[in-house]
């Protein structure tokens, strides 16, 4: 059984009963099945983001067993979880899906910072890689600490770094940051805590003001918090949220008179569905990215070939939303867990399931370049990714994006992060948490 259906968990005996009744109906698994656990969210203020996203990363899967036949002959099976982007729900749906299929996990996306945090620690005894795409702890970037996991792409430290960069740019050089006031207005949450480290470290450096304003979850009030902004008349606004508090937002800073082209946002306050409920405000609004949107790339037109054509359905409920961020976001990751895969059958073997501790090597051991991007169908998609034992991000460069009030626009090239800051400040917090957690970091 290839695709499994979603599961809305509304609490342990419902997960462990919706489990049974799935169990009981699906048949044991085939030797030559690759297993992937789904810890979705499609309910709730952030399900845009959720079904986005594990649309992408299903199709990807879909499309590479209808077109390819799996890899090398090892058919891609997974299973959705639904966690609400809860980190309780979180755990009970990875410790119930962890052990599935014939080589357990292969890998595991939570899509959440505070769930990739929660699961960080049971990784290296599970053996079971947690691919924290873009999200999750900037630390984990010291694999030498962090063998399971992998924040692959970027990071928030590293994308917090483009962002001033591109702030610098815009005011006429890094050294006229000095005495400009930035407000970071984040999500009230492990994810959009993650950064404060690093804006105060830059703020230090480049001689900046910083005012760090927190959002309650889930975001959809934010009044007073602007109009503390209004009295600050900062420079720039970063606005770090999540789901519901980006419209939010947008439409709060015009109320109060903020200009939508002095905020800039992370990627996760980037997608469509974020600018456009804000209608008119949005316009202008600039935000990072590290993928853009479109669906002209041949490995979606792939997709649309092999899962959607003939009448046949993928997993998007809407086609519109195909190409979109939150969409490529998802196929990206379908991407680098078909190429640690790839990577992994290669040193350990072709035409059957590998391990976690099998797959961690191959995530260990990308390399895709420009020449296996245009391999994929994903050249211009993703920038080229190179990974090891010692750095587990791989990259790191962001583009920057502006939304025109029909699409977005890129407005740069690939920024490069400051690794002279960044790397210093993950090995730093990597050592600390060893020492905290009895961790002996491997030799790289």
């Amino acid at each position: 059984m290839i695709r499994r259906s979603s599961l809305n968990l509304r609490g342990a005996a419902l997960c462990a009963a919706l489990g049974a009744m799935i169990g009981a109906a699906a048949p044991v698994s085939a030797q030559n099945e690759q297993f992937i656990p789904m810890l979705s969210y499609r309910v709730g203020p952030y399900a845009a983001g959720g079904t986005g996203f594990h649309g992408g990363f299903i199709d990807y899967l879909d499309m590479i067993n209808k077109r390819d036949g799996g890899v090398n002959g090892v058919k891609l099976t997974w299973e959705e979880c639904e966690t609400e982007y809860k980190n309780d729900r979180g755990l009970e749906c990875y410790e119930r899906l962890k052990k599935k299929g014939p080589t357990g996990a292969t890998m595991v996306d939570p899509l959440s910072t505070g769930i990739t945090y929660a699961i960080s620690d049971r990784a290296p005894t599970d053996k079971i890689p947690v691919v924290s795409l873009a999200h999750g702890r900037s630390d984990a970037a010291d694999g030498r600490v962090f063998e399971y996991v992998f924040p692959l792409i970027t990071s928030y430290w590293s994308q917090s770094t483009a962002k001033i960069k591109f702030i610098g740019q815009r005011e006429g050089g890094m050294d006229k940051l000095k005495g400009k006031k930035i407000v970071n207005l984040y999500h009230g949450s492990a994810y959009g805590k993650e950064t404060i480290p690093v804006l105060d470290v830059q703020a230090k450096k480049y001689g900046f003001v910083v005012t760090h304003i927190e959002v309650p979850h889930p975001g959809n009030e934010q009044q007073s918090q602007w109009l503390q902004i209004r009295q600050i008349k900062p420079d720039w606004v970063i606005l770090r949220g999540w789901g519901v508090m980006n419209p939010t937002a947008l439409r709060t800073a015009q109320r109060v008179g903020y200009p939508a082209n002095k905020i800039l946002g992370v990627w996760w306050s980037g997608a469509e569905e974020d600018v456009l409920p804000a209608g008119d405000a949005a316009k202008s609004y600039i935000a990072a990215s590290f993928h853009p949107s479109g669906a002209e790339f041949p490995v979606i037109k792939d997709i649309m070939k092999h899962v959607y054509s003939g009448g046949h359905k993928g997993n998007m409920d809407d086609s519109k939303r195909i190409g979109q961020q939150y969409y490529n976001r998802g196929l990206i990751q379908g991407i680098l867990a078909v190429e640690g895969i790839r990577t992994a059958q290669e040193k350990f073997g072709k035409g059957k399931p590998i391990t976690g501790e099998q797959m961690k090597w191959g995530l260990e051991n990308l390399n895709i370049d420009e020449k296996r991007l245009k391999q994929i169908g994903a050249s211009g998609l993703m920038s080229p990714l190179r990974s090891s034992c010692k750095d587990h991000e791989g990259g790191g460069a962001v583009k920057f994006m502006q939304w025109d009030g029909a699409k977005w626009a890129v407005i740069t090239d690939w920024i490069q992060p400051d690794q002279s800051i960044v790397r210093p400040m993950v090995e730093e917090a990597a050592a600390k948490y060893a020492k905290e957690k009895g961790v002996t970091p491997r030799k790289c």
